[in-house]
């Protein structure tokens, strides 16, 4: 099998393709990938030349002619060093079945020995890479990792179920190192980025978007590295690398609700935030309104709340005027029956009213402090105790205080209907301890929003008790009027 393998590299010089031709070879790393690792295997019958001249389109015959690639490094002189490396990468483009754990354990061996020698020689940075090694390694990086993921059956709804467990990808062995030699040679100082750019172009940053779906955990951290160094690295593709990340977002919350990288790709962008120039573009406030705040709508929030919420508190801590804005848009996507739900946002709430200034805070303090007495009346005792603990934050008492005047009235009556009839007696507690707060903070305000929830409530029973009435009423009249054809028939 290994002489198989090797006897695919071209023994003959051919005519190296021009550049125009290689980089269209790069620009679809990913069309066929099982295509293209089948064309890598070892050749047979009359298709062997056809494939030899299509992998010298890609490993020229002058980088691997007479380099044989299971040397190792130190044997061969440094003029050859970059050959022999090109070689490597050759050799590394035959893709295994690694779902028969018995099958080609050899050659298997062999390419992952020859990996950890690349990925070794690459950390070296002693050399600079040249056009043919950058293309040689995207191909290779293309033919391993770009494959299409079978479809998620456990996945029956929206969201990810905590209790399944994560899949793992049995050829993980090689594409551990494929990723980390990957990620050494985006990282190491020997690769120009002005000639990079050419070969690691959109088309392969759109194919290691799409791994972000991958189940395998490990994989998706690998892959949030890469994205990260990639961003940092290739300044002219952060604008596509924004746009298409963006793209992932909106068919998540708008269209499926199914992805497995949210977390990793809203990490990335966490430190994306970091860097954004203030004062802060229109583009990115769109990307916080159109995209960050829609993302607590979908029921599977929980897999990346606390990405969402980093990504969140970058942007108000940048610019805190926004932060009016983010309470309005948690307030639009507040859960009505998702009790979990709302405890997270509760607490996503109070990170935001820890950094937020007064004038911010009485814009939306009527509509939040509506929405926080629902939550303090709710049944679900987290959510109730939750939003009382809002109270033990020293800033938000004290803009509480400053606007008592106008909080006190709508928050009162929820306070007093759980004394009165809430039925978790932590949370009686807690409400006792706040209308405490609230007597001793201004007892005149205090009495008077008492009385005058009374009166409310003496008007709603007045109200109750006429209509009661007035039901008796009409059910006596209707008992006392005779049946005659079909007449409809009050039956008590």
């Amino acid at each position: 099998m290994l002489k198989q393998i090797l006897s695919k590299f071209p023994r003959k010089s051919l005519k190296p393709d021009s550049d125009e031709s290689t980089r269209g070879d790069s620009a679809r790393p990913g069309s066929s990938p099982r295509a293209a690792g089948r064309s890598h295997r070892p050749p047979s019958g009359a298709t062997s030349v056809a494939k030899r001249a299509s992998s010298s389109a890609v490993f020229p015959a002058s980088m691997v002619s007479g380099i044989e690639p299971l040397v190792p490094f130190k044997d061969v002189p440094n003029a050859e060093k970059m050959n022999l490396f090109v070689s490597k990468l050759s050799l590394c483009c035959v893709t295994f079945d690694f779902t028969d754990p018995g099958k080609s354990i050899v050659d298997k061996d062999v390419k992952r020995k020859t990996l950890v020698e690349l990925v070794d020689f690459v950390a070296c940075g002693s050399m600079r890479f040249s056009e043919p090694v950058i293309l040689a390694m995207c191909r290779m990086c293309a033919i391993n990792l770009f494959r299409v993921f079978p479809p998620n059956y456990r996945a029956s709804g929206g969201g990810e179920n905590d209790d399944d467990e994560p899949m793992f990808d049995p050829a993980w062995p090689h594409l551990q190192l494929v990723y980390e030699l990957l990620l050494k040679f985006i990282s190491s100082p020997c690769l120009d980025a002005k000639v990079a750019k050419k070969y690691i172009d959109h088309s392969i940053i759109a194919r290691l978007l799409e791994l972000f779906d991958s189940e395998d955990p490990r994989e998706r951290d690998c892959l949030k590295t890469i994205l990260h160094r990639i961003y940092g690295k290739f300044m002219v593709h952060r604008p596509y690398i924004r746009k298409s990340i963006n793209n992932i977002f909106y068919r998540f919350v708008f269209e499926t609700e199914k992805h497995n990288g949210i977390g990793e790709l809203l990490e990335v962008f966490g430190s994306v935030i970091t860097g954004f120039a203030l004062p802060l573009k229109e583009e990115h406030k769109i990307f916080l309104w159109r995209v960050l705040i829609p993302l607590h709508k979908p029921k599977s929030m929980g897999v990346y709340f606390q990405q969402l919420s980093y990504c969140v508190m970058q942007f108000i801590e940048k610019e805190p005027k926004l932060a009016s804005i983010v309470i309005r848009g948690l307030l639009k996507y507040w859960p009505a029956t998702n009790s979990q739900k709302e405890v997270m946002f509760l607490g996503e709430l109070e990170e935001i009213l820890e950094v937020i200034n007064m004038v911010e805070f009485q814009r939306i303090m009527v509509p939040l402090f509506w929405r926080i007495g629902c939550c303090i009346n709710s049944l679900h005792f987290q959510v109730a105790e939750r939003a009382l603990f809002l109270w033990n934050n020293d800033h938000i008492v004290n803009l509480i205080a400053h606007n008592r005047q106008v909080i006190l009235p709508i928050i009162f009556p929820a306070l007093d209907r759980n004394v009165q009839s809430h039925w978790n007696p932590a949370v009686i507690n807690l409400t006792h301890n706040i209308r405490k707060m609230f007597l001793e903070m201004d007892e005149k305000l205090f009495i008077s929003c008492h009385n005058h929830f009374k009166e409310e409530e003496a008007i709603l029973i007045s109200a109750a008790e006429k209509r009661k009435e007035a039901w008796k009423q009409l059910e006596h009249a209707a008992s006392l009027r005779p049946v005659i054809g079909n007449t409809a028939v009050l039956v008590s």
